[in-house]
C-alpha cells in the first residue's frame, strides 16, 4: 500500500511552534503517515554567516518533535557538503521511499517564489506541495499561483486550512538578543537548549 509522507524543510533557526503546528495540520489535512523534518545544511537563499551551526539546529528539531510519534528528523542535508537544494533532497528521498507520495510542506511566501528554486519544473513533477496561507501574501496571489501550478502539473499543490501563526525565527533570535522571553514561541525543551548553549546572544 502506498504511503504518504510529509517533508518539512527549512533552516529551523530555531524551530518554533509555528513549524510544529503547520506540520501537524498538514498531517491531519492530508492523512500523512509521517512528517520528516529536514534542517537545511547550507541554504541557497541565505548568507552562510547568518545561519546557526547545523548541529544546533538539528538537535533543536529533534527536541521539538520528540513527543510526536508521527514526526522524525533527518540529518541528510546537514551531513551533505555544499549548498542544499530541495530538488536533490527530494530525488534522494524518492529512491528510499519508492512506494510513497511525498508532500513538501511550506508557507505561501515560499510557494509564490517557487519559480526561483533550482529545477522547479522537475521538482513539481516529483512531489506534491502542501502550503499554508501567510498574512503577507494576498489570497488572490496565492490562489492564482496554486491554480497556475495545478493546471500545468496536475493536482500538485494543496492549500491547507491552518490558523495564521505569527511567529518567526528572526523575531525569536531578536528576542533572545534583547533579553526577552521566548516562552510559548518555542517548545520548553528548545527554550532550555537555547539558554543552556547560550545561543543567539
Amino acid at each position: 500500500m502506498e504511503s504518504k509522507i510529509g517533508i518539512m524543510g527549512g533552516t529551523f533557526n530555531p524551530i518554533h511552534l509555528g513549524h510544529l503546528i503547520l506540520a501537524e495540520e498538514a498531517r491531519n489535512n492530508l492523512n500523512l503517515d509521517k512528517v520528516i523534518f529536514i534542517p537545511t545544511g547550507t541554504p541557497p537563499h541565505k548568507k552562510r554567516t547568518s545561519v546557526l551551526n547545523p548541529l544546533y539546529r538539528y538537535e533543536m528539531a529533534v527536541l521539538a518533535t520528540a513527543d510526536n510519534p508521527y514526526f522524525q528528523v533527518s540529518p541528510i542535508e546537514i551531513n551533505k557538503e555544499g549548498i542544499s537544494y530541495t530538488i536533490d533532497t527530494i530525488k534522494y528521498l524518492k529512491k528510499i521511499y519508492t512506494n510513497s507520495t511525498l508532500y513538501f510542506i511550506t508557507g505561501a511566501d515560499s510557494l509564490v517564489d517557487i519559480c526561483s528554486w533550482k529545477n522547479a519544473s522537475e521538482l513539481l513533477r516529483l512531489c506534491k506541495f502542501a502550503t499554508a496561507k501567510r498574512r503577507e501574501i494576498s489570497n488572490d496571489k496565492l490562489e492564482s499561483t496554486v491554480n497556475e501550478i495545478n493546471q500545468t502539473y496536475g493536482e500538485s499543490v494543496y492549500l491547507l486550512s491552518t490558523p495564521y501563526i505569527e511567529i518567526s525565527s528572526t523575531d525569536i533570535r531578536n528576542r533572545v538578543k534583547s533579553g526577552k522571553s521566548i516562552k510559548y514561541y518555542v517548545s520548553n525543551n528548545v527554550e532550555s537548549y537555547i539558554v543552556k548553549n547560550n545561543i543567539y546572544k
